[in-house]
């Protein structure tokens, strides 16, 4: 369980293909406190901590995180956002998040709004899975606020800090990120369709 709240970045530094998995290995300045099997977001993905050496560590991506997510866009160097799991007792600053990325999306704008960036994302969704205004959306791990929602499209208004201090300040027109929507609309849209 995650909250949303970036810890820090990571860099890629390795990707291993074996077969139909991925192993990333990952550069970052938390190395130090992780441990085998621990769980780490990747721009929103959990992933298993299976190796560490030095400062860097690596983890698996299988087919379906594959599939479902941007992790299979990684190239060498490539900044991350990374945040350890939740531990029970500590504030939940962001809101729950489970770290299983729902399906796509690609930045469609990106509008400087005096003070803060207006992003806009399209996404295709057969899963019913839907934003409201002042809901909450995981977008690379990133826990923010809707503040404009439209069929298969949503805004999220981002900070300063959160611009620069998250994978966001590369962010550009066309790119494909990793969306987790809100967990309590999920069970609710999933709820409506069945009893229709």
């Amino acid at each position: 369980m995650f909250t949303g709240i970036i810890e820090t970045l990571g860099s890629v530094k390795n990707i291993v293909k074996e077969q139909e998995n991925v192993h990333l290995t990952i550069k970052s300045d938390i190395t130090n406190a992780l441990k085998i099997d621990q769980s780490v977001a990747h721009n929103g993905v959990c992933l298993t901590v299976v190796d560490i050496k030095n400062d860097e560590y690596t983890v698996t991506a299988i087919k379906e995180t594959l599939d479902k997510s941007n992790i299979g866009k990684l190239k060498l160097d490539h900044i991350v956002n990374l945040e350890r799991a939740m531990k029970l007792g500590d504030r939940l600053d962001g809101h729950i998040v489970q770290g299983h990325v729902d399906e796509t999306g690609v930045c469609i704008g990106i509008k400087d709004e005096n003070g803060s960036t207006l992003c806009t994302f399209k996404y295709i969704s057969n899963q019913n899975n839907i934003t409201i205004e002042k809901g909450s959306i995981t977008v690379n791990g990133v826990s923010l606020t809707v503040v404009n929602s439209k069929k298969d499209e949503f805004s999220v208004a981002i900070i300063p800090y959160t611009w620069q201090h998250t994978t966001f300040k590369t962010l550009q027109i066309n790119d494909v990120v990793n969306l987790e929507f809100d967990v309590i609309g999920k069970y609710v849209a999933r709820l409506t369709a069945y009893n229709n």
